[in-house]
């Protein structure tokens, strides 16, 4: 696929669920006092180095690392999705709320057009469920068409699959809406590529460095009259530094 199609969505940026400023970032750089966090209640999955929490099936995990670095392979620009912490991102945030759907409406439709109707995709399955669901769907469906895993087949075999899976022409299964499976996945590893180094992904704000953004700063008063110029600012991420 092509190098890092369609990944520069600001909203990615700031995607990742809320969480409050840990202390010691918010005396550095500003924050208000009532935003302020110990360090020691970040979720453990959160923190680089800690045992997986959701994808701890060892083939779902190869499955998902192979897709998400398909999406964002290294090259010049950068490193890859996997390298840049974006598998520490999903596992994180598939083993809070983001993956117990809290926020989302999952009762039965009131029609089965509810999709169309309300512009956004409906699933009673939880965002958890649907990777478990959809991450052994493909690799069965790899194993069917093309004998082998899909971790194990040809890059360009790879890419196919998935812009099958994109474009619709490529079914997992009847109880798997593989299209919107794909723009999960490709919204996931947009968040984790870009979102604060603070939920696992983003490793030494590579996504920031990349595009040029300063990161977590306070106040940008100071750069208000410089639009559309390199401030050669260095991102600051909430996670405070030694």
């Amino acid at each position: 696929m092509k190098r890092r199609q369609a990944l520069f969505s600001l909203g990615a940026l700031m995607a990742a669920p809320a969480l409050a400023v840990p202390a010691k970032a918010a005396e550095v750089h500003g924050y208000p006092e009532d935003m302020a966090l110990n360090p020691d209640s970040v979720p453990q999955g959160i923190r680089r180095g800690g045992v997986r929490l959701s994808l701890t099936d060892d083939t779902d995990y190869k499955t998902v690392k192979v897709v998400f670095d398909r999406l964002m392979p290294a090259d010049e620009l950068g490193p890859s999705a996997s390298e840049a912490g974006c598998l520490d991102f999903l596992d994180a945030q598939l083993a809070g709320p983001f993956g117990e759907g809290q926020s989302l409406y999952r009762d039965k439709p009131l029609d089965p057009k509810a999709d169309e109707m309300m512009q956004v995709p409906q699933f009673i399955a939880t965002p958890r469920e649907r990777y478990d669901t959809g991450l052994k769907a493909l690799e069965a469906y790899a194993r069917k068409t093309d004998g082998a895993s899909f971790a194990d087949l040809q890059p360009n075999r790879q890419d196919e699959i998935l812009e099958g899976m994109e474009n619709g022409t490529i079914s997992l299964g009847p109880d798997i809406n593989t299209k919107a499976f794909f723009e999960l996945m490709l919204q996931n590893v947009r968040e984790g590529y870009f979102a604060d180094p603070l939920y696992g992904g983003n490793k030494d704000m590579v996504g920031w460095k990349m595009i040029g953004f300063p990161g977590a700063r306070y106040d940008y008063r100071a750069y208000t009259d410089k639009n559309g110029q390199k401030l050669g600012l260095e991102p600051v991420s909430l996670i405070p530094r030694d």
